[in-house]
């Protein structure tokens, strides 16, 4: 018998009972709506027309977000139009101010040669009297 390695057994510590680690409730529930396996349980099942309620609901709010941004756009388009339409009106309203002043009548006039001339005399206040029926009787 020569020199060999004993081997001593190790006292080993009491082994602790494994205990599964519980999931995160977030990680197990989206687990169960990628795998599917939420549809088949009795709860869903029962709670089915409730679900499609809340889609129909759902599809309701997606439409009438898009109704109320193309409501937005079209109020723009408008605003913007009322504004030029505003600015063309000042424009053809100044235009008309200034062609309608009696020298340039007069201008137009005589460029286009119809005859018509600007009067020299001034116009004069026409008073008419009227006599009540006291003062015929009289």
């Amino acid at each position: 018998m020569g020199n060999k390695f004993k081997e001593q057994p190790i006292a080993e510590a009491p082994k602790e009972a494994k205990v599964p680690k519980k999931e995160n409730k977030i990680v197990r529930s989206v687990a169960n709506v990628v795998s599917g396996s939420f549809l088949s349980k009795e709860a869903t099942i029962n709670n089915f027309p409730f679900v499609v309620f809340l889609a129909f609901l759902a599809v309701c709010y997606i439409a009438n977000g898009y109704y109320a941004d193309d409501q937005v756009r079209k109020v723009n388009n408008l605003t913007n139009e009322i504004k030029e339409l505003r600015t063309l009106y000042i424009v053809e309203k100044d235009s008309l101010v200034i062609k309608s002043k009696q020298t340039e009548v007069a201008k137009s006039l005589a460029v286009k040669q119809t005859g018509i001339v600007e009067s020299v005399v001034p116009p004069k206040k026409i008073l008419v009297h009227t006599q009540t029926a006291n003062n015929q009787n009289d």
